[in-house]
Formats: structure tokens, sequence, C-alpha cells
């Protein structure tokens, strides 16, 4: 008797522990999947970046003056590279394959692992979304 009490409150509690572990997945999957093309590249760069780049790119977004370092001009990248978009910098920026000296202790978020978690997993739309914002981030570069 006490043997099928002890089995069924066991089994009780896995598939608690079970259902509640696939509640908590979905919440988790709803709010890191924001609903934002992946086709947009300003649409997500307003997403992930504007916070600190600020809207316009200017390294004047809402949480700039919480950092440590204040957020790069992103309007100003040509002009700083001699006339070219650094497009491949950017790309690697975003998607953390290369760091930021003054980026120091991840004051900005590297975006590839989120971006990979929203996209399911898919390389081919991953690079998509870079690529997207850095066409974006191109954009935005004042004119000379």
């Amino acid at each position: 008797m006490i043997r099928n009490i002890t089995t069924t409150l066991v089994a009780a509690v896995v598939v608690f522990a079970l259902t509640s572990f696939a509640a908590d997945q979905k919440v988790i999957k709803k709010v890191a999947t924001p609903h934002t093309n992946a086709a947009n590249g300003q649409e997500m760069y307003e997403n992930y970046c504007a916070a600190c780049h600020g809207k316009a790119g200017k390294g004047d977004g809402p949480a700039a003056s919480a950092l440590k370092t204040q957020p790069t001009d992103l309007t100003t990248l040509t002009k700083n590279n001699k006339g070219q978009f650094p497009s491949l910098h950017v790309f690697h920026t975003i998607s953390g394959e290369e760091g930021v000296a003054a980026h120091g202790s991840q004051d900005m978020p590297v975006w590839g692992p989120p971006l990979r978690a929203i996209s399911g997993g898919s390389s081919a739309e991953v690079q998509m979304r870079i690529s997207n914002i850095t066409n974006y981030v191109e954009s935005l570069q004042a004119k000379q």
C-alpha cells in the first residue's frame, strides 16, 4: 500500500515537473522570440541596437548613459575607415566573432547567440539577420 502511494506520488511529481518545464520553455521561447522581421535590417537595429547606439546611430540611445564606455557613433564608420564602410568588421562585431576592446566586459551584447536562438539555430537565417543589420548600419553613414 505504501509502495503504491510512493510510486503514485513520485509519478505525480515527475509529471508536474515535466509539465512545468514544458510551460517554462514556452514562456522563455515566447519572450526570447521577438516578432522581428529577419529581412528588415532597420526593424532589427531598432530592437537590438538603438537602446545604446540611438535610433540615428550616433551613440546616444537611452541606455548609453548607463554604460562605462560611450557607444560608438555608427554614422562615422565610413569616415573613420578612409571612406570605405567596414562591413565585414561590423558583421563580425554583431556576431561576436570579433571583439572590440572598448566593449570591455561585454557592455555591448554580442548578438550572435540571441540571433541564433530566435532563428531556431538556422545558420542561413542568422547570417541574413546580421547582414541586414549591417546593411542598415551602412545606410546610417554620414554623407561626406
